[in-house]
């Protein structure tokens, strides 16, 4: 059965992994750039506001860019106060102007001493965990004097048991590396073997019917067991079957038996 699954998903992979996939997906915004701090920026962004209709999830990206003169970069690192008036219309569900601005802040902040926002996510002694990474991130995020604390819900840890999908999405996005043209690999300090399958309602309930998921709840341990199952596919790239998951739970109706 496990070599039959094995070869339904490569297949899948195969399927939705291709340059086709890019324009429908909230990956397709930070596609919409070249260099390497706006495609993290974006990235991030597109990744952080991925709840709801992906056509919306597009649109307000959108709306994002043009509030930053469609340059976020160059925005955030140069911006006077009265440039962030007009960021305060932006609204997508439950992110609102305060979230946007200390967004802003934190990345102000951050590429004032870093590079790539990779660091924000390697611990101090270099040791990168998943479970480590993202919580430490979470943590480094939320270190600026009077943060928002409504925005911390939109920052998820492993700690909270929370499956983390909108920052594993994002790692995916910006660690995995092949020569398929969706995920960029621009990070190479965290490997595509360390990430954590992002996990929501329709991966979920996909990887369920493959019996790739035994656990009862969703939560982090979930999105554990089913990379653990995934790396027995691929142990160097077991984030790859997100593609053929999600693409499967949210283009197709499907009944196969195994």
């Amino acid at each position: 059965m496990i070599e039959n699954v094995k070869a339904f998903l490569d297949a899948k992979v195969a399927q939705y992994n291709q340059p086709g996939f890019i324009e429908n997906d909230p990956i397709s915004i930070p596609h919409l750039f070249t260099r390497k701090q706006d495609i993290e920026i974006m990235g991030f962004w597109a990744a952080t506001l991925s709840w709801g209709q992906r056509v919306t999830i597009i649109k307000k990206c959108k709306e994002l860019i043009t509030l930053m003169d469609g340059a976020p970069y160059d925005f955030i690192m140069n911006h006077e106060e009265v440039d962030l008036k007009k960021l305060l219309s932006f609204k997508h569900r439950t992110f609102n102007d305060i979230d946007t601005l200390y967004f802003i802040a934190f990345f102000r902040y951050h590429y004032e001493r870093f590079e790539s926002l990779e660091d924000a996510f390697i611990p101090s002694d270099g040791d990168y965990s998943p479970f480590r990474g993202l919580g430490g991130f979470r943590s480094y995020f939320f270190s600026l004097p009077d943060y928002p604390h409504r925005t911390k819900k939109h920052v998820s840890s492993p700690s909270q048991k929370s499956t983390c999908k909108r920052l594993n999405m994002f790692l995916r996005w910006m660690v995995r590396q092949d020569n398929c043209g969706v995920d960029f690999g621009i990070w190479n300090r965290i490997k595509p073997a360390d990430l954590i399958c992002p996990l929501d309602l329709h991966v979920d309930r996909v990887a369920r019917k493959l019996l790739l998921i035994t656990r009862k709840q969703t939560d982090w341990q979930t999105a554990e067991e089913l990379t653990i199952r995934l790396r027995e596919f691929d142990p160097a790239d077991p984030v790859k079957y997100d593609f053929a998951l999600f693409g499967l739970g949210i283009e197709e109706r499907w009944g196969v038996q195994f």
